[in-house]
């Protein structure tokens, strides 16, 4: 039976993005306000994603930002979408999140991620002799999994607090790889479809045909994070859509900004090499009117059958981002 929008849960994944004209001060207010307001609307989860050395993304403390989202909410969960575990012992991890599961029982969520979540030169500057981290993620994904077991108290390091704590743990990816470790550790799985989706379709497939049942989890569950642009008429919505575009557009040149205002038209803006490398990346993005955004996304459900939907909106307006979210929810209720 193929799944209706209705019926699936949908979150909020925030990178703290620091509009033009603002500082990274401000972007905390206006996640804290859009996280509440997006537990009213009746999101599942608020994740923030760990970024380094990027002049438009404020969530490099991810921990903290999560603690402040949590501390202002009352049932929403929020997490990490994710946390760069290479970037980290698992230890510290562990306590952190053990930490924040104490603060705030069962709204936790521990997505994590292999990528370093910044340039080469920032990751060494993160990670110094651990530069290879990334090649023991799947051992320090089984560390952090034995410091949150009630069985790791007989050991000589332990996490506290941390320790006997149930925190869903996520593992994230953008390429066939994380598919194969979500699979084989049967956790759930969150892919950023949302700026890499080349790989998408095939890696849920490798995920669903090679999950193992676990104690965390009986059956596979793919959530896709897209990006979303919600307005009262599809026109404004694409207009609206021009800030994402330009941050992209910076992506693509290396030459990162502050998230800029839409514009009438991208036309003289990109080159058609940026415009055609930014839509690749952007292959997994909705704009429009509520009628438009029900009919595209539950296309993209027909194709994926995917379990969750976050979505992610890059809107300069913090207003006009809170009304693309309350559109999107009504969209999702059916309303």
């Amino acid at each position: 039976m193929k799944k209706q929008l209705t019926s699936i849960p949908y979150s909020v994944l925030d990178l703290a993005t620091v509009i033009e004209g603002k500082k990274p001060a401000d972007t905390f207010k206006n996640s804290l306000n859009l996280a509440q307001q997006a537990e009213a609307w009746g999101y599942h989860r608020y994740w923030l994603a760990e970024h380094h050395n990027m002049i438009s993304v404020a969530s490099s403390a991810t921990s903290v930002v999560i603690g402040h989202i949590a501390g202002g909410t009352k049932s929403i969960r929020v997490g990490s979408g994710g946390i760069m575990l290479p970037n980290h012992s698992p230890l510290v991890i562990a306590e952190q999140f053990g930490t924040l599961e104490s603060l705030f029982p069962g709204r936790i969520d521990l997505g994590l991620g292999r990528a370093p979540g910044t340039d080469q030169v920032t990751a060494m500057a993160i990670r110094g002799e651990r530069m290879n981290a990334a090649n023991s993620f799947p051992q320090d994904v089984l560390k952090l999994q034995a410091y949150f077991s009630e069985e790791n108290s007989a050991s000589s390091v332990r996490a506290i607090p941390g320790e006997g704590l149930d925190i869903p743990i996520w593992i994230l990816g953008s390429s066939t790889d994380s598919a194969r470790l979500a699979a084989a550790l049967g956790l759930p799985y969150a892919f950023a479809s949302h700026f890499a989706p080349a790989q998408f379709l095939t890696a849920i497939n490798i995920y669903r045909q090679n999950f193992k049942p676990s104690d965390h989890l009986k059956e596979p569950y793919v959530l896709a994070c897209v990006n979303v642009v919600a307005a009262d008429t599809d026109a404004e919505a694409n207009k609206l859509a021009t800030s994402l575009y330009q941050l992209f557009r910076g992506i693509v040149t290396g030459k990162r900004s502050l998230l800029q205002p839409p514009v009438e038209t991208m036309e003289g803006i990109w080159t058609p090499y940026e415009e055609e490398q930014a839509e690749q990346m952007l292959a997994c993005t909705f704009t429009g009117n509520k009628e438009t955004l029900s009919n595209d996304l539950q296309q993209f459900l027909d194709q994926t059958q995917v379990d969750e939907l976050m979505t992610t909106s890059h809107i300069f307006d913090h207003q006009a981002r809170l009304k693309s979210y309350q559109l999107l929810s009504e969209v999702f209720k059916g309303i």
